[in-house]
């Protein structure tokens, strides 16, 4: 018996578009799900090379929920490449200027961290409100 590897042009026509509503939904729970379906984990021709995955479109990233006391401890951090460019951003700041950055950085952690990595980040789409400029894709709704 061999083993059954996809097409790149199989891959290609199998796409979907998804949306997902964030409201009250728990930020790492809906990450994990987020990240398996822009991966390609949820069909049944998955390969860990190519790119299998689907679109998905996030609504109200405004509205996301964590659990315990991570409203006031959990801390954003990153650094420039200079010298003394460490930045911190707290989880409120963040999700009071710019709230999409927080499901984009949740999901980005745990998708790969290699070329494959950075084409599936394209693959994302977070807003904070309701609206989206993906209409002419038809995307379904994902069952979280």
């Amino acid at each position: 018996m061999k083993t059954f590897i996809p097409k790149v042009d199989d891959v290609q026509s199998g796409r979907k578009w998804y949306v997902v509503d964030a409201t009250d939904k728990t930020l790492g729970r809906l990450a994990s799900q987020i990240a398996h379906v822009i991966r390609g984990k949820n069909k049944p021709y998955f390969v860990p090379h190519l790119d299998t995955g689907d679109f998905v479109i996030v609504l109200n990233a405004e509205k996301i929920k964590i659990t315990g006391n991570k409203v006031n401890q959990k801390v954003y951090q990153r650094h420039t490449q200079h010298p003394g460019g460490f930045r911190e951003v707290s989880f409120k700041k963040l999700l009071a200027e710019k709230p999409e950055r927080i499901i984009e950085s949740a999901v980005y952690g745990m998708l790969p961290k290699n070329t494959l990595g950075k084409k599936l980040k394209k693959k994302l789409f977070v807003y904070s409100g309701t609206e989206h400029p993906h209409g002419a894709q038809t995307p379904q709704a994902m069952v979280v």
